[in-house]
């Protein structure tokens, strides 16, 4: 399903949400990385090691990983703040440090303010990618509050807009300048990163691979190797996945 900036306006306002459903069936797709060789750090550590994938993800780690970790997440699911929460930093220093697991996170994207943060962040490039997803997951209920309170004149003037206009339209309505200035993008680069057409296309491309490729139906959703992991929406029931795999 393509997603248009009129259609995703339209679920913009049920941010509340629907956001997480948790629903996934086994893929057996594989995840090529499609990288060069890169070299190993000096000290070991794999978490200085950052980039945008061939695929349309922003990883870390060691791109040739014996066990290569993908997630599907929404910006505004609180059940995928949550796994951030407690998950990451487990994934980062146990996992992904040693060179024997990397982690990449791919957009699934469920509503106008989860599409305009994604911009945002997949705008800045890889090395700033994850401190700005981050910052998005520890502050969702902040950000995505004032969108709840535009005004249904101001949602109908924004769906009158032009398409390539909407998105900044609404990003602005709900605040998301605002937000975003504390850490480090001006006006002009808002601007330009939710206007970005091609980035546009990327996130729909995104969304579609996670439903059509992986048969996901909900966020967060995990693939191990480039195998779907059927059930699995929490780190309690991925760890032991992963440690399997590392086996």
């Amino acid at each position: 399903m393509k997603l248009s900036p009129a259609r995703l306006l339209g679920a913009t306002f049920l941010l509340a949400l629907a956001a997480c459903d948790k629903a996934a069936t086994t893929s057996t797709a594989a995840t090529g990385t499609g990288d060069a060789a890169v070299a190993a750090p000096a000290d070991g550590n794999w978490l200085a090691v950052t980039a945008a994938t061939p695929e349309g993800g922003f990883r870390i780690g060691n791109p040739d990983a014996r066990v290569k970790l993908l997630e599907f997440a929404s910006l505004t699911c609180p059940h995928c703040k949550d796994f951030e929460a407690e998950a990451m930093d487990t994934i980062r220093n146990k996992y992904v440090a040693s060179g024997n697991v990397s982690y990449e996170f791919r957009n699934f994207v469920l509503n106008g303010p989860d599409f305009a943060a994604s911009l945002l962040a997949r705008c800045q490039g890889p090395d700033q990618f994850f401190a700005l997803l981050t910052s998005f997951f520890q502050d969702q209920e902040s950000w995505t509050k004032p969108f709840m309170t535009i005004a249904p004149a101001e949602q109908t003037r924004i769906g009158a807009l032009p398409q390539d206009q909407q998105i900044a339209a609404m990003a602005t309505a709900g605040q998301l300048d605002a937000y975003v200035r504390t850490r480090g993008i001006p006006k002009a680069k808002f601007d330009q990163c939710l206007t970005d057409k091609a980035q546009m296309d990327r996130i729909e491309a995104l969304r579609k691979e996670a439903t059509d490729t992986y048969k996901l139906t909900g966020t967060p959703g995990f693939v191990i190797n480039g195998q779907t992991q059927d059930g699995v929406f929490t780190w309690a029931d991925l760890e032991p996945k992963l440690q399997a795999a590392l086996r």
